[in-house]
Order: structure tokens, then sequence, then C-alpha cells
């Protein structure tokens, strides 16, 4: 590791990667990610190993939790930064101390017959990231996006997901009617209640089932929900006639875990009967 700090804003290296950190353009135009902050980075060894260069500021080298990640990283290249450099890349309130840069993964061919999350025109940040977390901690693999979707490396998603990016193969902008045309298991559109929805809890979701969601406002379009196996809604006996994307995604992806339980054990896996 080098001992020597960078001061100036002007250096080059410096200056690429403020760009990197702030410019959805650059990061596309030279097909990498930031990760920004520690937690990001650990995850992302942990699951993949060592980050391309990773960015350290001055103040934190000595930090226990920085010598491990280091010496685990030893492949990766790295930067030491005065706190003001580092303050003026890191986008979050409290700046980090670590920030990393990775090579934009490029994925593999969606399986026609895998459990998929399929995000259609979900623009908020956010809520991207909340789904792909729910996708993780529910075992799905693959997650395929509309063109429209927000792009799911961006800074804000990738906090949002808080490391799920790195279990997951994240199939981006990709034509949805054409993708459902090949598949060959169940398709699942969730919406609002209306004719012909089922409740999410009396869908058989125990076999290989694409599970759709579509945008904060609108929801799916006509064409992927006419398109889908069924049509599947969550009984909501209060007051309020919707959810917000990201829970009524999760809702949806643990009531297929919990069907999943049971039909591996024969038994509720989620407490005693």
């Amino acid at each position: 590791m080098t001992d020597k700090v960078l001061r100036s804003r002007d250096n080059p290296r410096v200056k690429q990667l403020v760009a990197l950190a702030h410019s959805a353009r650059e990061r596309k135009k030279a097909g990498l990610t930031v990760l920004d902050g520690i937690h990001l980075v650990t995850a992302y060894a942990d699951a993949l190993g060592a980050p391309q260069l990773i960015a350290v500021a001055e103040t934190a080298v000595a930090r226990e939790e920085v010598q491990q990640l280091l010496a685990r990283c030893a492949s990766a290249s790295i930067m030491l930064l005065a706190d003001a450099l580092m303050t003026e890349i890191s986008a979050l309130d409290s700046p980090a101390y670590v920030v990393a840069t990775i090579t934009t993964p490029v994925v593999a061919p969606t399986p026609a017959d895998a459990t998929l999350l399929i995000l259609e025109d979900v623009q908020d940040p956010g809520n991207v990231g909340s789904l792909l977390r729910s996708a993780a901690a529910a075992g799905i693999r693959e997650v395929v996006t509309s063109r429209s979707t927000a792009f799911a490396w961006s800074p804000k998603v990738l906090r949002a997901a808080q490391g799920a990016h790195f279990a997951l193969n994240i199939a981006e902008g990709r034509d949805l009617s054409a993708l459902l045309a090949g598949y060959r298991g169940q398709s699942l559109a969730l919406v609002v209640a209306g004719a012909g929805a089922l409740p999410v809890y009396a869908c058989d979701l125990t076999g290989p089932v694409a599970i759709m969601v579509g945008n904060e406002g609108a929801g799916l379009s006509d064409e992927l929900s006419r398109a889908a196996s069924v049509r599947a809604t969550i009984p909501m006996p209060g007051s309020v006639e919707s959810l917000n994307v990201a829970a009524a995604g999760a809702i949806c992806l643990f009531e297929m875990v919990r069907q999943r339980s049971v039909n591996v054990t024969g038994r509720s896996g989620f407490g005693k009967r």
C-alpha cells in the first residue's frame, strides 16, 4: 500500500474518481461502478473478492476494520486521500472513509426456467434497491428490469440494496414481453384488486415463477398484465388502497418463501402449528 496521501483536487486519479462518483455518464462510459462506504466494499469483497480500486481517507487508514479490509484485498490498487477529498467524493450524509470502484458486472443470460423478479418501470432508486434486497433475502438469483427502470448500479440503488447486488444476476433494460414469451415457468402479475385477480396467498408459488411488479403510480402495463399466467393481489382489509411497490414485492416474495418451506418440510417453517 502506498504511504503517499493525495491532497490535490487536480491530481488525475482524484479527478477521475470524483467524476465517477458524481456522473452516471462517466460511470457508464468507463464501465465502472462506485461503492460508497466500507459496508458495501466489504460486502463486495465477501462475495466477489478484491475491487479494482480502494480509496481510503487519511484519518481512517489506521482503523482496524480498514486494515482488515486492505489485508484481504491485497490485489486492489490503494489510494490514500486527504479527508477533504473523500468528503467531496462520497455522497453519504456522513461522508464515507472508504470508497471503491469495480467493473460493472456483465450478466449471464437469464435462464428460461428460473424463478425471477421482474421490475417494469420502477423509477425510484430506493424502491429498486429495496426490491433487490428482498429478492436476495428470499433466495432469488435472477432479476430482470425494463429499460425505464432506475439503473441498478447507481449509488442510490446500491445504498438501498445494502450489498444485495453481489448475490444477484441483474439483467437490465430488457424487452419484458419477449422474455415472457420464452419463459417456461408461471408468470405472476402483482396488481391492485380487480376482476380476475387472486389473493397472492391462493397462488401456487412453489415452482418456477416470474414475479412482476410495476411502476409506483401506474403499476404494471396492460401488456404485461395480460401476458401473465395469473394476476395476483395482496388482500388489504384496512383503509388504504395500495402499498408501496417495494413493500408489495417483499410480501409476494416471502409468501413464495413460506410456501416453499411448507412444500419441502411438509409443515410450516414459521412457527408451531
